[in-house]
């Protein structure tokens, strides 16, 4: 309730910007454009997730996890760890927040450990670890379309994303040594309710998984056209196996709202001098202490106002490669400390909701504070070695 009245107030204040004039309708318009397949396909996999984890499909998944780690907490994690970078990298941050948390939830929970440091690396791995590929966040999408980038992304963009994904591993992996050193148990699976359903489930979610990663980059199909078939495919099975499990609460109306609000808002903003603002703290120049200024300043501004408009804020003043891997860096691996800071963290949080976990957002916004800084600033001066 709280995400959607911050979302329809957010909403009202961008329409009334419209309304005024001050953000004109042809550039809300373009802006709607370049918004509307990302929250489709937010929409899309959210129904996914709702429906799989209703199936048991993330509990059997869970299962399986649990006996290959062979009774080893820390090689459970450590296996999330492997699972929730290579999601990322090659499906999206998004999909890792929707699709992962569940199963590393479920597992936690069945073999009887605390599933806080499993949620924890998730989402840190989601944001962090989405610098490698194009597809891996929009943010880089866009990034590889600017002319000063040039052709070449993963040549540029491998060691800095190695590095962001080192750091935050390193921080968990000192921060939850002590819940992840237990053995335990593998527990025997549980009893599907219902066969057909689940055998559904994990077809569509096997086909959904490749078609995410070659749909973009390979055959050049926007993401949200696999997902949204993926989600009308399970829909329809829900109806036909156990109707009862299909409501309105299957779709992320706050979460829609609130961004589009976010957007809407902070491009208002942009016209009235905020622009301006970031480009006269961002500075200029590629040499390391310049990135890291631009750096900084696109961390600060990924908590404050979302990632993807931290992005379409700070664009216009990158200027070069180093400059628009460095901002890169920043909205990418920079959004730890504040819950809206990107969409990945909000449908986390909104799964764990779903799931009944509970995670302070004080403690999280305490962890970031130690994550964010070390990870840019460390990923930033890679970007400027020469390899």
């Amino acid at each position: 309730m709280v995400l959607a009245g911050l979302g329809g107030g957010l909403l009202l204040a961008g329409l009334v910007a419209v309304a005024t004039g001050l953000l004109p309708a042809a550039d809300a318009a373009a802006l709607g454009e370049r918004i509307a397949p990302v929250l489709g396909f937010v929409v899309a996999i959210t129904v996914v997730a709702a429906v799989a984890a209703e199936a048991g499909l993330f509990d059997r998944l869970a299962s399986g996890a649990a006996r290959l780690a062979r009774g080893r907490g820390a090689a459970l994690w450590a296996l999330v760890v492997v699972v929730a970078v290579a999601a990322t990298v090659f499906l999206s941050l998004d999909t890792t927040a929707v699709l992962l948390t569940p199963v590393v939830v479920t597992l936690a929970r069945r073999v009887g450990l605390s599933p806080v440091p499993f949620a924890m690396t998730t989402v840190w791995l989601a944001n962090t670890g989405s610098l490698l590929l194009p597809v891996s966040n929009l943010t880089n999408l866009l990034a590889e379309s600017d002319p000063a980038f040039g052709s070449a992304y993963v040549t540029r963009s491998w060691l800095p994303a190695l590095v962001a994904v080192l750091v935050p591993v390193a921080i968990l992996a000192v921060v939850s040594r002590r819940a992840l050193a237990h053995r335990y148990e593998p527990p025997p699976p549980e009893p599907v309710a219902d066969r057909v359903l689940l055998a559904a489930s994990a077809v569509t979610v096997a086909l959904l998984v490749p078609a995410l990663a070659i749909g973009e980059p390979v055959l050049h199909v926007p993401v949200w056209v696999p997902a949204s078939a993926a989600a009308l495919v399970l829909v329809v099975a829900a109806a036909v196996r156990r109707p009862g499990m299909l409501s309105v609460r299957l779709l992320p109306i706050p979460l829609v709202l609130f961004v589009c609000g976010l957007f809407l808002a902070v491009t208002a903003l942009g016209r009235v001098g905020l622009t301006d603002v970031l480009a006269a703290a961002a500075g200029t120049g590629d040499a390391p202490l310049d990135l890291l200024r631009l750096a900084g300043v696109g961390t600060v501004t990924a908590n404050l106002a979302d990632n993807l408009p931290a992005y379409l804020a700070l664009e216009p003043v990158s200027g070069s490669e180093h400059r628009l891997l460095a901002l890169l860096v920043a909205v990418n691996a920079g959004p730890l400390i504040l819950p809206w800071a990107s969409l990945a963290t909000l449908l986390w949080h909104a799964r764990l909701t779903a799931l009944d976990v509970r995670i302070s957002w004080w403690r999280f916004a305490g962890l970031g504070l130690i994550a964010a800084p070390l990870t840019v600033a460390l990923a930033t001066l890679a970007v400027s070695l020469p390899f």
